[in-house]
């Protein structure tokens, strides 16, 4: 059996008794059949709010339940398969295929199952920031927001940018935007921090090169049922035009909205909607959702608040470097993880950082 072969059927017995540790199925079993029996309880349906909540997270379990079965199952078709191993090239690809199939399957459900905090099964609220160096760091904002929208593409996520502010020759300067699916958040949580670029500036005449960062803050979508209490004196509303590229509709009339929170100073916008009123829903949703999360923060005792954790976004800040020039390297510095193929992850292909930064916070956890 060829090297290749034997590193790749090491690597999977790895993951999936990585799998079977995280995934703890007997504990499974016991959180499912204690959910099934509390809907057989009398009068379980009287709050329907409850009720369905617990519906919800019975069948969330079950669903988990059966996918981690049918990942351990194909792990374990790959090793009868890797029995009958032979020296025939047809078979030595096949055999290939189904390994990386079955290695990236495993890993992807072993990400899944480090997310332990309740937010990291919600949606996710996106804002990118430009840093200081004007139209190149515009740009370089731009390409962050670009790599994340490919990759939620890759993971079957729907984006949708709520506020996006361009910049003045080029790029964005800053942009709001949802990521909807489950464990949207708990994904994008390892991406809260500066991102560095150093390449040569397609906008610098003298090809020199430059250094540029840009930022990403993450919080979690809020349940509809969850209530918060916003006082109209606590709240500025600025209405203003769309910075859109127009339209029959967009940048005609004052539709998009600001919403600032006078005792935090948080500020939301949206301007994404056709209508003045849609506008001002979103970016109070956005409100209500920067407070609870702030919320959450305090409760946790984490004085220091995370909007301002995004005021200097510049050197020693930065959680991630993307050099392409003089070199090609893209590096975590957090985690140390690090690939060369910085075409690849511009082109969303980031879960490898993500599964390093899981892995790292469950290990420090401990």
């Amino acid at each position: 059996m060829d090297k290749e072969m034997i590193d790749y059927i090491e690597k999977i017995k790895k993951e999936a008794a990585k799998l079977e540790t995280l995934a703890d199925f007997k504990k499974m079993e016991e959180e499912i059949s204690a959910l099934a029996e509390k809907t057989l309880k009398e009068g379980f349906w009287n709050d329907t709010k409850e009720a369905g909540a617990v519906m919800k997270e019975l069948e969330n379990k079950k669903k988990d339940f059966e996918t981690y079965k049918k990942v351990l199952s194909h792990a374990d078709d790959f090793f009868e398969m890797a029995k009958m191993y032979t020296e025939d090239e047809n078979f030595l690809k096949e055999l290939q295929d189904d390994a990386a199939g079955v290695l990236a399957e495993l890993k992807s459900t072993n990400i899944k199952l480090q997310f332990k905090d309740p937010s990291d099964e919600k949606g996710a609220i996106v804002t990118l920031h430009s840093g200081a160096g004007g139209t190149e760091a515009c740009d370089w904002c731009e390409m962050i927001f670009r790599m994340y929208s490919r990759w939620c593409e890759r993971k079957g996520f729907a984006n949708s940018v709520v506020d996006i502010l361009p910049g003045e020759e080029a790029g964005i300067k800053c942009v709001t935007f949802e990521v909807k699916g489950r464990f949207a958040c708990g994904y994008m949580k390892s991406e809260i921090g500066v991102h560095r670029l150093v390449r040569i500036s397609p906008f610098d005449s003298n090809k020199r090169r430059h250094t540029s960062f840009a930022s990403c803050d993450v919080i979690p979508e809020i349940d509809s049922d969850i209530e918060i209490e916003i006082k109209p004196e606590d709240i500025k509303i600025d209405t203003y035009r769309s910075s859109g590229k127009g339209g029959q509709h967009v940048n005609k009339t004052d539709s998009a909205v600001r919403i600032t929170h006078i005792r935090t100073g948080i500020v939301t916008s949206c301007q994404n909607e056709r209508s003045q009123h849609q506008n001002k829903e979103t970016a109070m949703k956005l409100l209500k959702a920067k407070l609870y999360a702030l919320e959450i923060d305090k409760q946790k005792e984490q004085s220091q608040r995370r909007y301002d954790n995004m005021g200097q976004i510049g050197w020693g800040h930065q959680i991630r470097s993307y050099v392409f020039m003089p070199y090609q390297m893209v590096k975590d510095l957090r985690t140390g993880y690090e690939t060369g193929n910085i075409n690849a992850v511009m082109d969303g292909d980031i879960d490898g950082f993500i599964e390093a930064f899981l892995t790292s916070a469950r290990t420090f956890k401990k």
